[in-house]
């Protein structure tokens, strides 16, 4: 089975898209341990993996704390235990030696099944995670921050720049595990990305404090083929961050899921 079938019959299997960033700044805690702060992280799996099929670790959130931290990114994948798909939220993208090895570390030696990739240095720097065959490869198309205008919307011969990333992942989708990075944000352009898009997964951050319009985001990712809703701040935001809060939350975003998916099938 290729990724991108396990990604969706994951996601089938527990009726959801939602896609938990585990982005915890142990700042905003009770207690700024590290020690503290893996505990609440394995908390937060425990207590939503009956409901969310995919959970998105941001790298930065732990990278800063050296290898202290790195040993957080280690035992997610324990937590998670195969019940749910793992994305590297690291944003990695070099020259082929380099990216090489960094899918060498996020694949065969902290285990995690999919990892987001920048395509500005062009298809070799993806090459070396798509070969992965059974792991996962986002690659950052159309963002949700608002420098994202900046160059990916640009005018290239009368073609948005994210076009022509889109073009070039159809190509590299030879082993059903490329998936795009599409920015909730952007309702005005869904339609066009579905255009330009090859059947492959979705994932869409943005909903919640950046303001994506979930309906559209969803509807539009599941015609194409799965979208992934992402959400971090929108469920780990509360100020006393008990993890029952972030439970109902997590509930919350996955019953207005359900019932768009719903009318979707209707």
């Amino acid at each position: 089975m290729n990724f991108n079938e396990r990604l969706r019959l994951t996601c089938i299997d527990k009726n959801n898209r939602l896609c938990i960033g585990l982005d915890v700044d142990n700042n905003s805690l009770n207690n700024n341990s590290l020690d503290y702060m893996n505990s609440y992280i394995k908390d937060i799996i425990i207590s939503t993996i009956d409901i969310c099929p995919v959970y998105k670790i941001n790298f930065s959130f732990y990278e800063r704390y050296g290898s202290k931290g790195y040993k957080i990114l280690e035992k997610i994948p324990e937590y998670v235990n195969s019940k749910s798909i793992l994305i590297a939220d690291a944003k990695r993208g070099d020259i082929g030696n380099s990216s090489k090895f960094y899918a060498e570390s996020i694949f065969n030696y902290l285990g995690y099944d999919s990892v987001t990739v920048s395509p500005f240095m062009g298809s070799d720097s993806i090459e070396p995670f798509i070969n992965y065959k059974e792991k996962g490869v986002f690659i950052l198309a159309l963002t949700s921050n608002p420098g994202s205008n900046d160059f990916q919307k640009k005018l290239i011969n009368n073609k948005e720049l994210y076009k022509y990333v889109i073009e070039m992942c159809n190509k590299l989708n030879k082993y059903k595990n490329v998936g795009l990075v599409i920015g909730a944000t952007n309702d005005d352009e869904l339609d066009e990305v579905d255009s330009a898009s090859d059947p492959m997964p979705w994932l869409m951050p943005g909903i919640g404090f950046q303001g994506g319009n979930l309906e559209k985001s969803l509807i539009v990712g599941e015609k194409n083929y799965l979208s992934l809703v992402n959400v971090s701040r929108g469920i780990l935001n509360f100020k006393d961050r008990k993890i029952s809060d972030i439970r109902e939350s997590a509930l919350n975003y996955t019953n207005k899921i359900r019932e768009i998916l719903w009318k979707v099938k209707k």
